[in-house]
Formats: structure tokens, C-alpha cells, sequence
């Protein structure tokens, strides 16, 4: 076997040209195929880690990933608002252990304004239930003071003591500005690879001080509140856009559910954060399968290329393959030589695209994590991902039959009787 095996690779070195094309487009086929399995389980995990600790996600009636995209992943509309009475009347319920309100809506140069309490720094958890950290500076305490997330501070180039000035609306198309009522930063939070790192941070009472000289989502012509007078008013949050709900025995899950379904007062929904996840999943399902059905059509092609390269190259060993059966190599020898070669170039092939999918992923990482919140692990391949290595080099193996049979079925004449 290891004199078939030095034969192999003697042969393939000698042909490393022609190999080496069919080498790179294995590499980068098998690159594709594991990129795609690697963000597929990646994207998944992002969007897991930011509900950590999460039993329930409350918020006006409409569709469940509706009111999950908008509450935690701050994408989308919300479809109504949610009075501030009915969240107070969920916070005492006895077996909710903690609650926190969202209010969404206006945004700071693209990035999503998140009013909420300064409970949200205690009780928030992401990943593996880990809490919120400071990087810098400390909570907001008062009007018009403002945390921002790492990426928020690190893109915009901000620090703590510094000014910003929110605008009215979300998306990319901001609406008319809060340019009167500036906002001081008083704390940068640590990054989480979460949404929570694209969000600047406020206080309900904050969110209505911005509003309270505006009527349908405009200013009113001719009234200009200065921002000291505000505090005289009252800025108690009348409506949020939705709620996260910790509770004290995670029994109760189902229980605090129908009890929110089936609130009067307001229509309103419960939604449990994994089982939201799991319809989310359902729908993108097509498109996973449509892309892991094309990448791996990709390595198809790939394999089929090396066995082209290996029947096409047969013509010009039927001298060197007769030699070595006039030297005494049987045909299953000269078989096995051609299905070791086949073998050893799918495997260099393999082991090149994971060299490959790690450079992608170390040159690719900050760009999906700036784009859509996707943290891209740098890590040796998972259970998954070696057995689709296991399957691309079984799948070139069995590629290399078909040269290795017609290796076989060359006689001894058909080699050393030169041609007319």
C-alpha cells in the first residue's frame, strides 16, 4: 500500500500543473460550501445569544418574528404601540421577576434609539446569560443623557462627555431632528456582538421630552420648548413599543402567555423568544437550502473536473501505466494507484479550502458584524463542517473510480505498441 501510495504522489507531482487548477477549484468549492454552513450556523447562533435569559417578549398584537425582529434585532416597524398602564400591569404580575420596557422610533445617523430604563443595564443578558459592561463612563441617571453601544461609539468616533442630537424615525432616511435637545454621552458600553451593540441608549422620560411639543410625529409651527423647561412637565411614558419578560420559574412561561393573549384591556401578544426564532428559521429555510443545494453543486462540479483532468491524462500515461505492469504491477494495483491520486488530490483540495474559509472568515468577520450583527467565529471546523469535508473527499474518491476503471481495463499491448 505505501508503494501505491508513493506512486500516487509521484504521479500527481509530476502532473502538478494540470492538478494544480483542479486542486484550486476543489479549494475553493469546498471553501464555498463551508462558508455557507459556517454563516448559516453562525447567524443562528448571533440571534440566539441576543435574547439570552428572555422568557417572553411582549408587545402589540401582529406576528411573532414581526415583534421579535423589532424588539431585539431593532429591524422592521412595529405595527402599533403598546400602553405604558398594560406594561405596568404585566411588571406586577406575581410571577414575573423582572420586566423591561422598549421603546423604539427615532435614531442617531442610522443607528436605532432605544428608550428603556436604567434596569436595563442590570437585567439585560446576552450570550451565555452574560450581563452588560461598561467600557467607559456610567448608566444614564437624568434628561437627555445617552449610552451608546461599542460599534455606535466606535464608528462615529465618540467618547464619553460628547454631544449628539438624535433625529425623529428610524431606517436609513432620517426624519426632522431633535437638534434643540441635545443629548450628552455619559457611558460606552462593551462590545456583545449583539444588537445591542448598534443601539444608543436613553430614558423614557427622555423619549418624551424630545416629544412633547410634537403632534402626528412633527414639531408644532411656531412652539419651541427650551430644553430646561422641560423637566416641568410630565414625562411619564404614556405608550413603548414593546416588552422583555424575565420570569421567576420558566414553568410559567406558557401559563404568563395565555394570560397576555387573553388580556382585555388591550390587545397585546406574548411571543416565547425561541419558539419565534424557530418560524424565523422556517422561513429563511428555502433560501439555506437553496444556497447549500448550489454550493454544493459547486464541489460536484469540482470532482467532476478532477476525474475529466485524471481520464484525459490517461491517454498520455498508457506508456508509463504499461511499464509498471510490464515491472510487475497487477491491474488492481494500477487501480488503486489511480484512486489513491484522485484521493490525495481532494484531500490537499479540502484542507486548502479550510485554509481558505479561514482567511475569508478573519477578512469577512468585521464586515458581517457591521452589516448584520452576525459574529463569524474564528475556530477549527465543528461536527458539521467535518462531515462535509468527510462527504467531498468520499464523493472525489468516488470520482476516481471511473479513471481507475479505465486504468484497468488498459492491457499491456494497448501501452507498449506504439501507435500508427
Amino acid at each position: 500500500m505505501i508503494a501505491v501510495l508513493r506512486l500516487a504522489l509521484k504521479g500527481a507531482l509530476a502532473r502538478r500543473g494540470t492538478l494544480a487548477l483542479t486542486l484550486l477549484s476543489i479549494a475553493l468549492a469546498t471553501a464555498l460550501l463551508l462558508a455557507v454552513e459556517r454563516i448559516r450556523h453562525d447567524a443562528r447562533q448571533s440571534f440566539t445569544q441576543s435574547v439570552s435569559g428572555v422568557d417572553l417578549v411582549v408587545g402589540p398584537r401582529g406576528g411573532a418574528v414581526q415583534l421579535m425582529l423589532h424588539a431585539v434585532f431593532r429591524s422592521g416597524e412595529a405595527a402599533t404601540g403598546m400602553r405604558w398602564d398594560s406594561y405596568r400591569q404585566l411588571a406586577a404580575h406575581p410571577a414575573v421577576d423582572w420586566a423591561l420596557p422598549l421603546a423604539l422610533g427615532d435614531s442617531y445617523r442610522g443607528f436605532a434609539v432605544l428608550g428603556t430604563t436604567p434596569d436595563y443595564f442590570a437585567r439585560f443578558r446576552y450570550g451565555d446569560r452574560q450581563p452588560l459592561r461598561l467600557a467607559a463612563g456610567r448608566p444614564f441617571a437624568g434628561l437627555f443623557e445617552a449610552v451608546l453601544g461599542s460599534e455606535v461609539a466606535a464608528r462615529l468616533g465618540h467618547r464619553v462627555s460628547d454631544r449628539i442630537a438624535l433625529a425623529h424615525g428610524s431606517g436609513p432616511i432620517e426624519g426632522p431632528g431633535h437638534d434643540d435637545r441635545p443629548f450628552a454621552v455619559v457611558g460606552i458600553l462593551a462590545p456583545t456582538g449583539t444588537p445591542v451593540d448598534r443601539s444608543v441608549h436613553v430614558s423614557l422620560e427622555s423619549i418624551a421630552a424630545l416629544h412633547v411639543d410634537w403632534v402626528g410625529g412633527a414639531p408644532v409651527p411656531g412652539l419651541s420648548l427650551p430644553a430646561e423647561a422641560l423637566a416641568k412637565f410630565d414625562l411619564a411614558p404614556k405608550e413603548i413599543n414593546a416588552a422583555l419578560i424575565g420570569l421567576k420559574r420558566r414553568a410559567d412561561a406558557f401559563r404568563m402567555q395565555r394570560f397576555v393573549n387573553e388580556l382585555r384591556d388591550e390587545p397585546l401578544m406574548a411571543v416565547l423568544p425561541g419558539v419565534a426564532l424557530d418560524e424565523l428559521w422556517r422561513t429563511l429555510g428555502l433560501v439555506e437550502r437553496t444556497l447549500f443545494a448550489v454550493s454544493a453543486l459547486v464541489v460536484a462540479v469540482g470532482l467532476a473536473g478532477l476525474a475529466a483532468t485524471m481520464l484525459a491524462g490517461l491517454a498520455e500515461r498508457r506508456r508509463e501505466l504499461a511499464v509498471l505492469r510490464a515491472l510487475g504491477a497487477g491491474p488492481g494495483a494500477i487501480f488503486a494507484m489511480l484512486l489513491a491520486e484522485g484521493l490525495l488530490v481532494t484531500a490537499a483540495g479540502a484542507l486548502a479550502g479550510v485554509a481558505l474559509l479561514a482567511a475569508g472568515s478573519a477578512v469577512a468577520a468585521p464586515w458581517l458584524l457591521q452589516e448584520f450583527g452576525i459574529v463569524l467565529g474564528q475556530r477549527l471546523p465543528g461536527a458539521d463542517e467535518l462531515r462535509l469535508l468527510g462527504a467531498i473527499i468520499a464523493t472525489g474518491l468516488f470520482a476516481s473510480l471511473i479513471p481507475g476503471w479505465r486504468a484497468w481495463r488498459m492491457s499491456l499491448a494497448d501501452g507498449l505498441t506504439p501507435r500508427t
